[in-house]
Order: structure tokens, then sequence, then C-alpha cells
């Protein structure tokens, strides 16, 4: 069965509450700072503190900085990628991290309406938001999850006090990050999604809605800075195993207009004909990086008849700014083009399945409550191949074979 993580955002989500669920869920707390010990910017510390918010046990990840008598420093992209580059992040975090901030760059510069490259990053520019970031692409690597679900987002209300004065509240950068994510505004009238907290969730999270059919093994509180009477102000996190209900299949649900299948995703093409072909495999590496769903080539004869190659990104609406500032940079392409689509998936789950050469993994997807596929993990057919010295082709007949007698 597939691994699940699931935000449930009754009191909004900020950075520090992220990473404070994540490590009362079980993430070792040194293991975040060996993740953002070497961020080479000293003057700061990490702290993991027990409170209670309404009643509620939480953790609260507080970051100790020495800030400068001016204030943060407003970093710009360049500088914050800088940093993000002497972290101890695995080679696909740092461009994670690096797509996310990518990201939140270009929802700031469609804001104020000025270049990309210019944009300061006031308040997430600051080490601690930095340290938020880069730790919970940290942490939710290390989770696992092979799907990460989100409730509807409760935004809070009233105002904020913000480098550009006082501002409604949500905040203009926290929409535009939450695209088309479902919101609401409860009872308490705070900030309670912050910019951070929004990049991280619409990111991240493939859907919105309630929690879905699963076997939870953690749960995790992190705490906000408030402690509100009426609500605690925590984001809950559960891990665990997605599992059919009970009947033992799968059935899709829609809730206020969302569906576990359904997705609306943006599609970005365009055509390439004079680049170094080697630079293509670099472009897909980092567009996955940054949350692509898909990104895949095809050969195409263009105008005055030179070949040249077609480029397809699939990935979810709010990721359509931060694809394209990858593909405007790294490729020489000199135009875009933009479609929103829906699109409809099986649900997927894995199920191990033990064969005469050792344990291979079947990815099954259902649909209507029936199991359409089951087909044998590549990379465990291929790994057992070359242990057992087998045909890969061998290992698999052995796979589909040792399915069909278990089920």
């Amino acid at each position: 069965m597939s691994r699940l993580l699931y935000f449930d955002c009754f009191s909004g989500i900020s950075g520090d509450m992220v990473l404070g669920a994540m490590l009362d869920a079980g993430l070792p707390f040194e293991s975040l700072k060996n993740a953002l010990g070497s961020l080479a910017v000293s003057g700061y510390d990490v702290q993991a503190k027990r409170v209670v918010r309404a009643g509620v046990s939480a953790t609260k990840f507080v970051v100790d900085e020495q800030v400068p008598a001016g204030g943060h420093p407003h970093r710009h992209l360049s500088g914050i990628f800088k940093l993000v580059d002497q972290s101890a992040l695995s080679p696909s975090g740092k461009d994670r991290a690096k797509g996310l901030f990518q990201r939140l760059a270009q929802a700031e510069s469609e804001i104020h309406a000025m270049p990309i490259e210019k944009v300061h990053l006031h308040e997430v520019g600051a080490l601690d938001s930095i340290i938020d970031i880069v730790g919970a692409v940290h942490a939710l690597e290390w989770c696992g999850a092979d799907r990460i679900v989100s409730s509807p987002l409760n935004v809070g209300g009233g105002t904020v006090k913000s480098a550009h004065g006082t501002i409604p509240v949500p905040a203009p950068a926290t929409v535009k990050l939450l695209g088309d994510a479902p919101i609401y505004s409860g009872e308490v009238q705070k900030e309670l999604v912050t910019p951070t907290g929004a990049l991280i969730v619409s990111s991240y999270a493939t859907s919105f809605g309630p929690v879905p059919a699963m076997s939870v093994e953690h749960v995790g509180y992190g705490a906000g800075d408030n402690d509100f009477p009426e609500s605690p102000n925590v984001l809950r996190v559960m891990i665990g195993r997605e599992s059919p209900p009970e009947g033992g299949h799968y059935q899709e649900k829609v809730v206020s207009g969302f569906s576990r299948t359904d997705q609306r995703v943006v599609v970005v093409e365009c055509e390439i004909d004079d680049m170094n072909p080697q630079i293509f495999g670099v472009v897909m590496e980092k567009l996955y990086a940054a949350g692509a769903l898909e990104v895949f080539y095809i050969p195409v004869q263009m105008k005055k008849n030179r070949p040249g190659t077609l480029l397809t990104v699939i990935a979810a609406p709010a990721l359509r700014g931060a694809m394209s500032e990858i593909i405007f940079s790294e490729t020489t392409t000199i135009g875009l083009r933009y479609s929103e689509v829906e699109r409809d998936c099986l649900v997927r789950e894995h199920a191990d399945v033990e064969t005469a050469v050792g344990r291979v993994r079947m990815k099954l997807a259902w649909r209507d409550g029936r199991l359409v596929n089951a087909v044998p993990e590549f990379d465990d057919c291929a790994k057992l191949a070359a242990e057992q010295k087998l045909p890969v082709k061998e290992v698999q007949a052995l796979a589909i074979k040792a399915w069909g007698q278990k089920s």
C-alpha cells in the first residue's frame, strides 16, 4: 500500500508549524539539524519546544536568530540559492528547495510587476523562513510519502502588517501561491496561512479534501505562535498507509468539487531546434525537482524543414510560473504555450509479493472499486535480476505469476 501524509489545516499552516508537526510525528531533531547545519550562516540556533495550544500538546519549532541592527536582510533569489547549495540537503532536495523559492519569487514578481531578478524576498527572505522551507523539504523527503493530501485551508481574517504596509488576510502572495486550493475564513481573525505555509502545501499536496481512507501510523501537532482560546492553533499531520475501505476496494469520492482522481492541470509546451541535446536531461531533472507531474519530449519537424523537439510539461496550475521560469532559464526557447485541462487518474497503491527470487512491489491501479492494472515495479525486478543473474523479463514473469496466485 502507498504511504500517505495528510495536512489537517483547520488552524492554517506555516513553515514552522510544518516542521513542528513533522518533529512531533517522529522526524529526528538531529536529522533536521544536520540538514540545516551547513547553511554557512552564523548567528542562529534551532529548538523544538513542548507547548500547549488550547489544551492540545504540540511541538513548537523555533529559530533563535541574532537579527542585525538594520533588521532582516532582504535577499534576492540568487543569494538564497547560494544558501541552499551550502545546505546538507540531498541533490534532489536542493533542486526542490530552489524550485520552491523560484515559485515564490515568481509570485512576488507578478504581484509587484517587476523582473524576477530584482525581487526582494522580504519576510520569506529572512533566515528563519529560509530554514523553514529548507527544513520542510528535508522533513517531507524523510517521510517518504507517495502521496500528500491536504484539507481545505482556514486562512483566518483581518489584516496583517508586512514590508509593504498593512494588507488584508490572506496576503496577496498567499492567495497567489494557493491558486485554486479550497480556502475559508473561520472565527479567528488573524493570519493563519503564511506565504511560506501556502508555498509548501500547494507545492506538495496533489489534492484537497477530507481524510482519505488510511491506516494512521504517526500523528504530529505543530504549534503556531498564538494561543487562541476558541481553538487549538496547531497544524496536524497524519502519516500512514493508504488503505481501501471495508470491502477491500477503493471508491472514488468527490467532496466540494475535489476528487481523488480528477485533477485540473496546466500543460506547458514549446518547440526547440537550436539547443545542445545534452541540456535536455538537465531540464527534465529540474522540472521534476520543482514539482512537475510529467515531462516528455517528442521529435517534431519545424519550419524551414528543421528537426526539433517538442517539450511538454504537465503540472499543478499553481506551478505554472515555476515551470515557465525553469524552461526560459535552462533552454533556448523564446515562447511558451499554456492550456489548463482536466485529467482523470486511477487510484494507485503498492503491494508486496514474494517470488522465488525475492520480494517485488506491485503497482496496483483501481477504478470504481475495480482493480484494472497490476504491474511489477521495474526497479525491483532489475535489482533482483542483477543479483540472481537472470533476465529482467523472467523476474517480471515470476512477479506476475506470484501476484496471480496471491489474488
